[in-house]
């Protein structure tokens, strides 16, 4: 039925909308159920998730109420599983990586363990999926051994992806799509990852692989499922985008794909910016639940069976609260079972902080809880200077008791700490590199200060550079400077930290946190000091 030109795909669709709302009300957008005519239309539930981050056994809070868990994600899943039989579960990649301990000391074989419990259909892989390599990805997913926990059957469930291809031969390190049927009628799905990923992630995570464009990917395999009678296409992107509270209106990279990809692609599942999405975008609906398990997206469509095309959707994001939830028996014996192996570890008191240390950054852009860090690797390096990307701050310290587990949700990347010698220049010209894309990523610092002058063009904002001393840095002054490996090798797009020649790697940077909070009078605490000023305040 589709593509045989944009205007009569749209004038058909057009008039098939009209003949629904007139003979079936129960078929529009707004009320799918599925029960409404069970001979001419298919009513389908599709539950995603994204960026669960093996957040197996991690409340947050949404609206002062305690959210998520892995158990209690699982409940609602079942909960709307049941209330539909033509049901799928998706996800759109960052399952692992980042995760907390009771996962991610475990290699992350729990968290693929509890997607194979809750019987998910497809997967994508996100960024985080290619923290440790493709070889440790392609063993979480195929199964295989690894020395720290033996050997694992790996994920009972596909993952496709379509735009990631081996260096040397270019062909897809993963299926590019998959068919699935639902009462003989066919669903096609194609997985991407955002082509950003080698800027994202360590070198040594994607070596050997290269990345391209979404859109065509996706176009690409779109044509060849429609050669295979598919009508329905639904798009697992790792990639995402924000929208507008007021207007609705979605923008970011997510909304550049949805405007360039096929119009028999119905439905895009986003994921990667960890936010709200449930909107349109030419005709696709794209839906994103925040992350960590704290929400789900519930998609429900109607594809009418003598066409095989969806005709009705519509996407609602809902919030995992806690309360008057009873979490899922057996996912909570899967988390408990893998807490008792990690307890010893995990439970170890490593300080008391005197009050929360918050990662949540000011208007300039710094934190408390990045000037603890960026001073943690300062001192353990011994340099004058130590710079953190704020994304590798995955969560804030609470008041009380320190845990090494806590410390580790903190900081999951187990990445290297790296001393290098910088010219005061190199220094300005990297943190210009704060400013690509849509969004800033300001560097937590130690050891000197500055002010952006934010309404001076990008490559020009930073002024007034001095140590903490106030002594002025100068372009030709030679300082040692101390960032982690994933800063070294010129991550989040700041390869000035490429150029230095003379680098030395240290200690893990979890190790050294946890080091540098143990010498501190207790209980510690940080916090803003101005170490970064936006002009005019």
């Amino acid at each position: 039925m589709k593509k045989r030109g944009f205007r009569v795909q749209r004038w058909t669709k057009a008039l098939l909308a009209c003949a629904l709302v007139a003979c079936a009300p129960l078929l529009t957008a707004a009320d799918l159920s599925p029960t409404a005519h069970p001979q001419t239309y298919m009513n389908v539930q599709l539950l995603g998730i994204n960026d669960f981050h093996g957040q197996l056994n991690v409340t947050r809070n949404v609206n002062g109420q305690p959210v998520g868990r892995g158990d209690v994600l699982a409940a609602y899943l079942r909960e709307r599983e049941a209330q539909n039989p033509n049901t799928l579960l998706v996800h759109a990649g960052d399952m692992a990586g980042a995760s907390a301990p009771v996962s991610a000391l475990m290699q992350d074989e729990p968290t693929i363990e509890m997607l194979n419990k809750l019987r998910f259909d497809v997967g994508t892989v996100g960024n985080h999926e290619f923290d440790e390599g493709v070889n440790e990805m392609m063993r979480l997913i195929y199964g295989g051994y690894h020395e720290k926990t033996g050997y694992f059957e790996g994920a009972e469930f596909p993952y496709i992806c379509a735009n990631v291809v081996d260096e040397k031969t270019k062909r897809p390190i993963l299926p590019p799509s998959l068919i699935k049927r639902v009462n003989g009628i066919p669903i096609g799905f194609i997985g991407v990852v955002t082509k950003t990923t080698p800027t994202i992630v360590t070198p040594s995570g994607v070596k050997g692989v290269l990345f391209t464009d979404e859109a065509e990917a996706i176009n690409r395999e779109a044509a060849k499922l429609k050669k295979k009678g598919v009508h329905a296409i639904v798009v697992l992107a790792h990639e995402g985008g924000f929208q507008d509270a007021k207007t609705g209106q979605i923008t970011g990279p997510i909304a550049d794909i949805a405007n360039k990809v096929d119009d028999d692609v119905d439905v895009i599942f986003a994921g990667h910016s960890h936010s709200y999405l449930n909107g349109t975008v030419d005709g696709k609906l794209i839906v994103q639940a925040y992350s960590y398990g704290t929400a789900f997206s519930d998609v429900d469509v109607v594809i009418d069976k003598r066409t095989k095309d969806i005709v009705a959707k519509k996407g609602e994001i809902i919030t995992t609260y806690q309360a008057n939830v009873q979490p899922d028996p057996e996912i909570r014996e899967l988390i408990q079972y893998y807490e008792e192996k990690v307890a010893p570890i995990v439970n170890q008191k490593i300080g008391t902080a005197a009050q929360t240390l918050s990662k949540e950054e000011n208007t300039a852009g710094e934190s408390a809880l990045g000037n603890l860090i960026a001073d943690a690797q300062r001192w353990k390096m011994g340099t004058d200077f130590a710079l953190m990307n704020p994304g590798g701050i995955r969560a804030d310290i609470d008041a009380g008791d320190v845990t090494w587990g806590e410390l580790y949700n903190v900081q999951p990347f187990s990445n290297d700490l790296v001393k290098m010698t910088m010219t005061g220049d190199q220094l300005k010209r990297v943190l210009e590199q704060q400013w690509q894309g849509d969004r800033a990523k300001i560097l937590q610092i130690s050891g000197f200060t500055y002010t952006w002058d934010p309404s001076r063009t990008v490559g020009d904002r930073i002024t007034n550079l001095k140590k903490a001393d106030g002594t002025p840095i100068t372009p030709d002054g030679r300082y040692t400077v101390t960032v982690n490996s994933f800063l070294a090798g010129g991550g989040d797009g700041f390869t000035v930290f490429q150029e230095p020649t003379d680098k030395v790697v240290g200690p893990v940077d979890l190790d050294a946190l946890i080091e540098y909070i143990k010498q501190l009078p207790q209980p510690f605490s940080a916090q803003i000091e101005g170490r970064i000023q936006l002009a005019g305040q």
